[in-house]
């Protein structure tokens, strides 16, 4: 039997694990849904090379991709090696100059170098990192979602975060990005679909809107950017 559901993998965000996703369900008749998992990276390698080798854990062909922050950022990179219906990024930038100013500050002085990232076991702090919240009231909630905590990974992430140096974002790509995003200020988002009164983490928080409106984001020809 013909397989004609439309395929769609989930990446997670920096440090985070799939269980973000946990909140969003589409029609199974006409969607599957696949959760992708950071695996730790060799040292020196590359954002590319690292979304070559996530490449290789796609195994339907024409997928939607749909990453949150940083695996926003990765899904686009993996969408030079792949073929995909669709790149749908969530919470993210789409090029450099999205990048909030700290953020290129940090490229141009490598002050993100000093950042406290052996304290990754702290679970507060890498919240702060991941998700631009103060968690306290939410602790044990993202102690479950910010499973990964090996400093290496997150000096890599960090670092290619930064220096991430895309100019012009893949042609079928989506931008869903909430109003109130600590982390990547709207300010500097443009042409993008707005979640009003939504955060880094909306796709935990709002998972409603997402399973009301992304079948047709999904489906709608021409709904890129």
């Amino acid at each position: 039997m013909p397989d004609d559901k439309i395929h769609i993998y989930l990446m997670p965000g920096m440090a985070a694990n799939p269980s973000i996703f946990d909140g969003i369900k589409l029609p199974q008749e006409t969607f599957a849904l696949h959760k992708l998992e950071w695996f730790p990276p060799e040292k020196g390698i590359t954002l590319s090379e690292y979304a070559n080798q996530m490449c290789k854990k796609i195994t339907h062909e024409n997928p939607v991709l749909l990453g949150v922050s940083f695996g926003g950022m990765l899904v686009q990179e993996m969408s030079r090696y792949i073929a995909t219906s669709k790149i749908i990024v969530v919470s993210c930038v789409k090029k450099q100059t999205e990048l909030p100013k700290k953020m290129l500050f940090a490229k141009y002085t490598k002050v993100h170098k000093l950042l406290p990232t052996g304290l990754v076991n702290n679970v507060e702090l890498l919240a702060k990192y991941a998700f631009g919240e103060t968690v306290t009231r939410r602790l044990k909630l993202y102690e479950q979602y910010l499973s990964i905590r090996d400093k290496y990974y997150i000096d890599w992430a960090i670092d290619n975060i930064i220096n991430w140096d895309q100019e012009e974002p893949p042609k079928n790509l989506v931008h869903i990005h909430g109003e109130l995003d600590a982390v990547f200020p709207i300010t500097n988002i443009k042409d993008c679909i707005t979640i009003k009164k939504g955060t880094h983490t909306m796709i935990i928080h709002r998972a409603r809107w997402f399973n009301e409106h992304l079948p047709a984001i999904i489906l709608e020809e021409g709904s890129s950017i």
